[in-house]
């Protein structure tokens, strides 16, 4: 969990005029890989004093919640998908070269495989100390949901309500979909777990004590500034005062559901994927979701009325088949698959992601290499499909070791993990 990044311009942006991106990897030990709380360490040696925020080359570093967490991020807007691989690799080979000094590592992945977050985990200490303290005081931060789950988000802009409106319509039917193509978390406290993306159910419940926070992770169907205000901001801030009696958390960003929407600055955050093995897998499902979220918009396959129709429990269903089983999830909501122009009664969820993809590839650019990654999800499975098929049914320690330690170099290298 961190505070989320701001997107800084000269001018508000339009609908699909810029993209914040924000990638959040783990620190561990070289030789352990066990969790390793470094991340003030990493700032320090960047910024040359401990800051919450360093900038560099266009893109920037920050802390999380926990030490063994550092964020990666884009400074501001990044105009095209095109550049980020490159510019999110060159600052993980940074980092990496920095850790070394530290026997330390990255690893991606959405949870670390077996640390235990009630024993291990080091709070960040510095600035913004205050608030970090004040979720852990109401919400006891040292569970999988709040020290263990990275993730990748993606801020995207909109200038006014009308933009809101069709962005946000669109946004709530795509979220169900996105564990299909990113589910990377299927295994926690060494064992496998009956969720393929399980950093997304321990996310949905991490705030159970206050439901409003995160509601059904899929946002309410309000299509305007005043309406969201009243019916999500007012409600959560009400629930949340007799706990934060300071007001500390009660702003914009205490929202925690899948597509965070902030006026302040007019983005809606997208915090439903998990972090993928480098980079350019990570681009290549934000090109995926960015292009079905124009399509949409631009009505190919259904008009926002219909979008703007979906009940919110209708699609928390389908994410919560999609946690659990990923991209073998059976969608058999009709009403959903004919907004993407389907006449199925039901189809897989890899199928349905796939699918769209071919359609979209007639209207839409994607990068070649983003078309390279998406076939190996397509023919391999998700990230954590790809995973388990790496381990044998049975698995101890030493086999979760070799399979992370495979996805660490993924990572160092910017290569893909295959199964």
């Amino acid at each position: 969990m961190s505070l989320p990044v701001t997107i800084n311009q000269k001018r508000p942006l339009s609908l699909f005029e810029g993209y914040g991106v924000e990638m959040e990897y783990m620190i561990v030990n070289r030789n352990t890989l066990d969790i390793t709380p470094l991340s003030d360490k990493i700032l320090e040696r960047g910024a040359g004093s401990i800051v919450s925020e360093y900038a560099v080359n266009h893109m920037a570093w920050s802390n999380e919640l926990v030490l063994h967490v550092i964020e990666i991020k884009t400074d501001g807007a990044a105009e095209s998908f095109f550049p980020l691989n490159r510019a999110f690799q060159e600052q993980i080979n940074t980092i990496e070269a920095i850790l070394g000094d530290f026997d330390a590592r990255l690893m991606p992945g959405a949870m670390h495989p077996w640390m235990n977050p009630y024993s291990e985990v080091k709070l960040w200490p510095h600035e913004y100390n205050a608030i970090y303290e004040a979720y852990n005081r109401i919400f006891d931060c040292r569970g999988h949901g709040w020290a263990n789950l990275q993730s990748t988000h993606l801020n995207l802009p909109f200038h006014g309500d009308e933009e809101f409106a069709k962005l946000h319509a669109a946004c709530r039917v795509v979220l169900p979909l996105i564990p299909a193509m990113a589910a990377s978390s299927p295994v926690a406290d060494g064992i496998r777990k009956p969720f393929l993306d399980y950093r997304m159910e321990t996310y949905r419940t991490n705030s159970l004590k206050i439901p409003s926070i995160t509601g059904n992770i899929i946002p309410e169907a309000v299509f305007t500034k005043e309406d969201y205000d009243r019916e999500i901001f007012q409600s959560m801030y009400r629930d949340i005062s007799p706990y934060d009696p300071e007001a500390i958390l009660q702003e914009e960003w205490l929202n925690s559901r899948g597509a965070m929407s902030r006026w302040d600055r007019e983005t809606i955050e997208i915090r439903v994927m998990d972090i993928q093995e480098y980079p350019g897998a990570d681009i290549a499902i934000l090109e995926w979701f960015v292009n079905l979220i124009r399509a949409l918009i631009n009505e190919k396959w259904s008009t926002a009325d219909q979008q703007k129709s979906m009940n919110d429990t209708v699609l928390f269903s389908i994410l919560m088949d999609v946690i659990t089983h990923g991209e073998n999830a059976v969608i058999k909501i009709e009403s959903f698959l004919r907004l993407f122009g389907l006449s199925d009664k039901k189809l897989r969820a890899g199928d349905l992601c796939e699918q769209i993809f071919l359609d979209l590839v007639k209207d839409y650019s994607f990068m070649p290499e983003s078309e390279q990654h998406l076939a190996l999800i397509f023919k391999e499975g998700s990230l954590a499909s790809r995973i388990l098929y790496s381990l044998p049914a049975n698995f101890k320690r030493h086999h979760l070791f070799d399979v992370y330690l495979s996805l660490c170099d993924c990572l160092r290298h910017g290569k893909a993990f295959r199964s």
